[in-house]
């Protein structure tokens, strides 16, 4: 009898950057094989790139925890089992849900991030850029490259195009630190939730009475109208901030680190100016990095066939993302960072209906981000060892918690 392999996503701590060797193993094995849960349970786990997108995009699937997606930890069965019981009451967020519900809610938010809008915004976020570059530069040095950069650019950009004070921004920060912390347990959790939550019905309120022209103003005429629910809103407020900020800030920083690791790619990014260069060496980063490495949870609705096997319904799945970005009948020599390489087949951002809304921000973003930096500060230098990096091995959200740095 073939044992099963227990899930396993921990990063060599020799190539922090790189996927997991446990999942590279599974891939080696097939697109598609069985993985064993710490419950016992056996999911399919997806390791292949066109296996990838043929699960995420079928209609066979579901999202909903409570249709019985894998849980990967104690801590988040327990968290799914909160939300299900909220679910009457209107407790979940709509990347949890299916369509027609999901597709309803997320219409709301949608032309919030149209490449037009987001574009409109490019010059904003680069005055953001250079004022954080030119403080960094009069500090002290070594300087924390997430404290004085990769954190404040995005955290700054999602509040202006919110509409929250972006002198709240420690408040915001701590409890999402907390939701996406696998070691939060679900009390604290789900404290850190109800925090953001109430901290945005607040600014809602404040809306109501004195609207502006920011993405909450326009959730508070939904609610006026009666297409949302007040706490529907505030929900929608809730992932937009944390998922505004967060993410940026680790590709940001994950994204300095691989080029100061390869400083041919960053001579190219820093001494080039053509604008194409630019485009596909964030597509790149975003391939070779894939920050969301806790595997995209789902169940099939229906059997479905993937890749020669059957996929029963009721079974668990888990897609993984960085194994798909180093798959290299898709990406040749996934494992070498080449910034001139066409990588917009990446699925960092997912694939199908629940693909992130807010990927044509975080492009924008890091397009702006990464040559302002290099070219501001040309020196740029790791100030340590990368063995003594704090990578987030602990979150949902791959990152680093500190990226010294000097010049």
């Amino acid at each position: 009898m073939t044992t099963i392999p227990e899930y396993d996503i921990a990063r060599p701590a020799t190539c922090p950057l790189d996927p997991a060797p446990a999942m590279r193993a599974r891939q080696e094995e097939g697109p598609l094989t069985r993985v064993r849960l710490w419950d016992g349970s056996t999911p399919w786990l997806v390791t292949g790139h066109a296996e990838h997108r043929a699960v995420l995009g079928s209609t066979k699937i579901s999202i909903s925890p409570l249709n019985g997606i894998p849980r990967l930890s104690p801590a988040e069965a327990a968290a799914m089992e909160s939300m299900a019981k909220q679910e009457n009451a209107g407790g979940m967020s709509f990347i949890m849900m299916d369509d027609p519900e999901h597709a309803r809610l997320r219409r709301m938010v949608t032309s919030a991030f149209t490449v037009k809008r987001v574009e409109a915004m490019r010059p904003e976020t680069q005055r953001i850029a250079d004022d954080l570059i030119d403080a960094m530069l009069a500090g002290p040095k070594p300087a924390d490259l997430v404290e004085a950069f990769a954190l404040p650019l995005p955290s700054l950009v999602i509040s202006n195009l919110l509409g929250v004070p972006y002198d709240d921004h420690e408040f915001f920060q701590n409890n999402s630190k907390v939701i996406i912390n696998r070691n939060s347990t679900p009390q604290q959790r789900g404290q850190a939730q109800q925090a953001l939550a109430e901290y945005l019905d607040g600014l809602l309120g404040d809306k109501l009475d004195r609207p502006g022209d920011d993405l909450l103003s326009g959730l508070v005429e939904r609610v006026k109208s009666g297409e949302l629910t007040r706490p529907e809103a505030a929900r929608m407020g809730v992932l937009m901030l944390f998922a505004g900020h967060e993410t940026t800030a680790n590709m940001i920083t994950l994204g300095t680190l691989a080029l100061l690791q390869n400083p041919d790619q960053l001579a190219l990014l820093r001494d080039g100016d053509d604008p194409k260069l630019i485009t596909s060496a964030v597509e790149e980063l975003l391939r070779f990095l894939t920050i969301t490495h806790g595997g995209l949870r789902r169940v099939a609705m229906e059997d479905i066939e993937i890749a020669g096997q059957v996929i029963k319904a009721g079974e668990g799945i888990v897609v993984v993302n960085e194994t798909a970005n180093r798959d290299p009948s898709v990406f040749p020599d996934p494992d070498r960072l080449d910034l001139q390489r066409n990588a917009r087949m990446h699925v960092t951002f997912g694939y199908g209906v629940h693909q992130c809304l807010g990927q044509p921000l975080a492009r924008m973003e890091l397009q702006v981000a990464y040559p302002a930096l290099l070219r501001r500060i040309p020196a740029l230098a790791l100030a340590t060892d990368v063995e003594k990096i704090p990578f987030k091995h602990d979150g949902f959200v791959y990152g680093a918690y500190e990226l010294p740095v000097t010049w």
